[in-house]
């Protein structure tokens, strides 16, 4: 089970979210191996003064408000080479539908282990017993 937190502006348009949710589950079903239908997601809009950034950059990367930060609680496991294809997918899907530039979508992920889910009624699904 994927979680993927969605951070942007306030200003971004109901589109630009709904491709970015495409964008996400289609790259984990068909880069990370997701199940179908396994699609948790959660769109969080803030205001300007909510998402911060260095203004001059970090890493060689400029950013402006456009800003998207997609966390992303998975299963570990998947390679760096998954990964990268992974983070790949998200931005180029991203910048050629809604027109955000690569540089404003960062991608974080957070490798966890099965005892770490619960799907509902405070059960453990993944670990038997």
């Amino acid at each position: 089970m994927p979680l993927a937190r969605i951070d942007l502006s306030e200003n971004a348009p109901p589109e630009r979210i709904k491709i970015v949710s495409e964008a996400i589950y289609s790259a984990m079903v068909e880069i990370a191996n997701a199940p179908l239908n396994d699609k948790f997601q959660v769109v969080t809009r803030h205001a300007a003064d909510e998402i911060i950034y260095p203004k001059e950059g970090y890493l060689g990367v400029t950013y402006t408000g456009d800003l998207i930060l997609i966390q992303i609680a998975w299963l570990g496991g998947r390679s760096t080479e998954v990964k990268k294809k992974f983070y790949k997918r998200i931005a180029d899907e991203v910048h050629e539908r809604a027109g955000v530039r690569k540089e404003d979508i960062v991608i974080i992920l957070v490798d966890n282990g099965k005892e770490d889910w619960s799907y509902g009624n405070g059960e453990m699904q993944y670990v038997p017993g």
